[in-house]
């Protein structure tokens, strides 16, 4: 199982259009240091499960017949706007699969075309894909949201955004299931470089900290990153260790 980050970055992406912070102007300068919006794709078998669906490129880098199946995180436009133009393909139908949110995103469900919208999933209730367990966990987010676990041979990652903090029951679930790889929303530095003012929808560097203390993770990934906590890491890297990373684009994780 091989698990791939497509993007890392949040809605505004890096560099953040007409920005001059050094966080965007050097990914403006070294192409390394750009991040796409969070999402990521799973091979295992010889299948492709997508995890969100708004890579621009997604149509081209994953040609018709290579996707087995979507996970939606949530609706939220800048987690599904690549299904806008997916579902216009033709061939084989691509389930799609996620939380319970009557109203999705525009029409979607109206006009799925190629896409399968099949019942919406139910929290920690565990189902299987070539042989991965999955397990949704629900995440503190303004629209619904999960966040999953995958299981493989008794090894865990979970993959968690979009959030601010964990619930106790979500906490409680991973410290019975031991996770060897957490990738998980850090869109903020900490509050003290805001002038106190508290996140909102999204975890800063403060919450993550907890809830790694709190989850004791093997090693921790931090994904929807937004610009203000780039050009935060580069004046802070003592937080940053071996066990809690920034991840980046393309990076790859294998169980």
């Amino acid at each position: 199982m091989k698990l791939t980050l497509l993007g890392t970055g949040n809605a505004g992406m890096l560099p953040v259009y007409g920005c001059t912070c050094q966080a965007c102007d050097r990914a403006q300068h070294t192409l390394s240091y750009r991040r796409k919006k969070t999402s990521a794709v799973i091979e295992h078998q010889g299948k492709q499960l997508l995890l969100d669906a708004n890579a621009d490129d997604l149509l081209t880098r994953f040609p018709a017949g290579s996707i087995d199946r979507i996970l939606l995180t949530h609706y939220h436009m800048d987690h599904v706007h690549s299904l806008f133009d997916l579902r216009w393909g033709e061939g084989t139908p691509i389930r799609v699969d996620g939380p319970d949110d009557p109203q999705g995103c525009d029409d979607l469900f109206k006009h799925p075309g190629l896409l399968v919208f099949r019942p919406p999933l139910t929290a920690f209730k565990a189902f299987s894909w070539q042989g991965i367990t999955i397990t949704p966990l629900p995440m503190n987010h303004s629209k619904v949201c999960f966040g999953y676990c995958f299981e493989w041979q008794g090894r865990r990652i979970a993959y968690l955004t979009d959030t601010l903090g964990l619930r106790e029951d979500v906490t409680a679930w991973l410290v019975a299931n031991p996770i060897e790889m957490m990738l998980i929303d850090c869109s903020f530095p900490p509050s003290s470089s805001r002038e106190g003012r508290p996140p909102v929808n999204h975890n800063d560097t403060d919450t993550v900290r907890i809830i790694q203390q709190e989850c004791h993770p093997k090693k921790m990934g931090l994904i929807h990153v937004g610009h203000d906590l780039e050009s935060w890491a580069m004046d802070n890297p003592n937080y940053f260790t071996a066990c809690r990373f920034l991840a980046f684009d393309e990076q790859e994780f294998d169980l």
